[in-house]
């Protein structure tokens, strides 16, 4: 309404300017109406007159913001489980992965274990028959040099009685 203009007399307070059949519907019950709609379901563009033949009677069973939150909270939790099994399924696999691998560098690690064992029984071998054949051996002895570990009490002795 513009200042200065005269009041409509059609128009009360609180409710809509003359529409033919919604004069006198307050706008808050009109709007109260179109928010509980569901538009998608009535698929049609509507004008306030569809909600007139409601008035004074129960409101129908309408699909409300609470609803479709709920469903919103039932897709996202079936996304949800299929994630999750989807998790699980990966992180079994990974596991069964890792105790192949594990059982796989046990044998690995067994066999390596044995074969040290047979390199130092074969060194040990090797040891003794060089100790054996040294003092029959025509190389000098002061000339070859062995570790202290390994050095045969037996040529020392020699050497030192013969000093």
């Amino acid at each position: 309404m513009m200042p200065g203009q005269i009041p409509d007399p059609s128009m009360a307070a609180g409710s809509l300017p003359c529409l033919g059949p919604l004069a006198g519907i307050s706008a808050t019950t009109l709007t109260d109406q179109l928010k509980l709609a569901d538009f998608r379901q009535l698929g049609t563009m509507l004008s306030p007159l569809h909600f007139l033949g409601r008035l004074g009677k129960r409101p129908l069973a309408i699909k409300t913001e609470m609803d479709e939150d709920d469903d919103r909270r039932k897709r996202r939790r079936d996304k949800n489980k299929v994630a999750a099994a989807r998790c699980r399924n990966k992180k079994k696999e990974r596991t069964d992965f890792l105790q192949r691998e594990s059982e796989r560098l046990e044998v690995v690690n067994s066999d390596l274990k044995a074969q040290i064992e047979e390199l130092r029984m074969e060194r040990q071998q090797l040891m003794v028959m060089l100790n054996l054949h040294r003092p029959t051996c025509i190389v000098r002895t002061d000339s070859v040099k062995t570790p202290e570990s390994e050095a045969n009490p037996f040529l020392e002795q020699l050497s030192a009685d013969a000093k």
